[in-house]
């Protein structure tokens, strides 16, 4: 019973112990915790709304560096990271060459000098397919894709730095597809799942459909992203893979689309998702489907700049790389079985942000690992006191 006791009481230890290392650990996170200052500003330089789409500058200002991030609905909507070395970096706009995409300069950041990397993601299509045997296999019937330049498009729904674009075209009806950008000032955890992490160098993009009319009784879809940059495109996938579920029950891996120098393990610019998607506004583990994508493949630079005016307009030979990202995988609810379907992604330069283990991860493996060794420790200090108690009460005694 006292040996019980001692173990119950060491194994109370141990979990105190690792409850106030981890709070003084993330309040010491906390503490130390990076921000940027945040400005946003719609239509740049402009007196008036442009037609056609918005352009939304969200500036980001570090102690001696600038991220911009600019996300444009002139044709298939797109989000562009500028990095610069300077804090007091500008973006300039010539409004009519920027609407005329006739030729690149027409969007710049100044000074150019100060200009570290850039990076584009471009929501270009979004494709639908009958899936009549429940197999999510690409030779299923697609029907002709939606071409996301070719929309109508709101104007941009302003809170902060996030914002909200939505857009239809003649078939969806009463239906939409939207794109919800949100931009940070400091690390943190998006409330609703999958709750990706972020840090100050990237922004999140929530994509959903919301009751676009499906062509068929068991429609599944795949969204078409192009990756824009420079000297670096982003060539691989990378996926990173967990034991702790804390935060997206079920998940235990992300998925890291990414841009590196001459195929280094030096990370540039990253997309980053979990393969779920959910299919009710409210997300929730019943509700969840399962997402893949496809292997990047080389794109044309020329057809995705006369696509999106903020490609055009910035890059003057822009190299893409392209990818799908299909939801649903077979045996998995079918889109018309709630007409709605979100997924999100974050967005940004360096390093994808890495998830630690979670205090309580750490309490449980702490007890699963702590309990024995205590137990051990005390088996080990009964073994030594039952061999001397024995040792002592068979000496034998000197005889007078």
């Amino acid at each position: 019973m006292a040996a019980a006791a001692k173990t119950r009481s060491g194994g109370v230890c141990v979990v105190l112990l690792v409850c106030v290392f981890t709070s003084c650990q993330s309040w010491v996170h906390r503490a130390e915790t990076y921000k940027r200052q945040i400005s946003v500003q719609l239509n740049p330089n402009s007196t008036s709304p442009p037609p056609g789409g918005d352009l939304l500058h969200v500036r980001a200002v570090g102690d001696n560096d600038t991220l911009h991030f600019l996300f444009c609905s002139q044709g298939a909507p797109t989000l562009l990271l500028v990095h610069t070395n300077s804090s007091s970096s500008t973006v300039t706009v010539n409004w009519p060459e920027f609407l005329a995409r006739n030729n690149s300069g027409s969007l710049t950041v100044e000074p150019q000098s100060s200009i570290l990397y850039s990076t584009a993601i471009v929501f270009s299509r979004l494709l639908e397919y009958n899936d009549v045997n429940d197999t999510a296999e690409a030779t299923s019937k697609f029907f002709p894709p939606y071409e996301l330049q070719d929309f109508i498009w709101s104007h941009l729904r302003l809170s902060g730095p996030v914002a909200l674009l939505c857009g239809a075209n003649s078939t969806f009806s009463n239906g939409s597809l939207c794109l919800k950008l949100s931009v940070f000032d400091s690390e943190g955890r998006a409330q609703t799942w999958p709750q990706l992490l972020h840090s100050a160098n990237s922004s999140q993009v929530e994509v959903w459909l919301d009751g676009i009319v499906p062509r068929a009784n068991n429609s599944r879809f795949l969204l078409e992203l192009q990756a824009v940059g420079g000297a670096y495109p982003f060539s691989r996938v990378d996926v990173r893979r967990s034991i702790d579920d804390e935060y997206t029950p079920t998940i235990f891996k992300v998925s890291q689309w990414v841009s590196s120098a001459n195929g280094s393990s030096d990370i540039l610019g990253f997309v980053q998702w979990k393969p779920v998607a959910y299919l009710q506004s409210l997300p929730a583990l019943e509700n969840s489907t399962s997402c893949r994508y496809s292997d990047p493949v080389l794109q044309s630079g020329e057809a995705i700049a006369s696509s999106s005016a903020l490609i055009q307009g910035f890059y003057s030979e822009p190299e893409a790389m392209g990818l799908n990202v299909s939801f649903g995988l077979a045996g998995d609810p079918f889109y018309n079985n709630t007409m709605f379907l979100s997924w999100a992604v974050l967005v940004g330069i360096g390093s994808p942000p890495v998830d630690s283990f979670s205090p309580l991860v750490i309490t449980i493996m702490a007890v699963g690992l702590g309990t024995p060794m205590v137990l051990l420790l005390l088996g080990g200090v009964c073994v030594c006191l039952h061999k001397k108690r024995n040792s002592s009460t068979s000496t034998y005694e000197p005889i007078n």
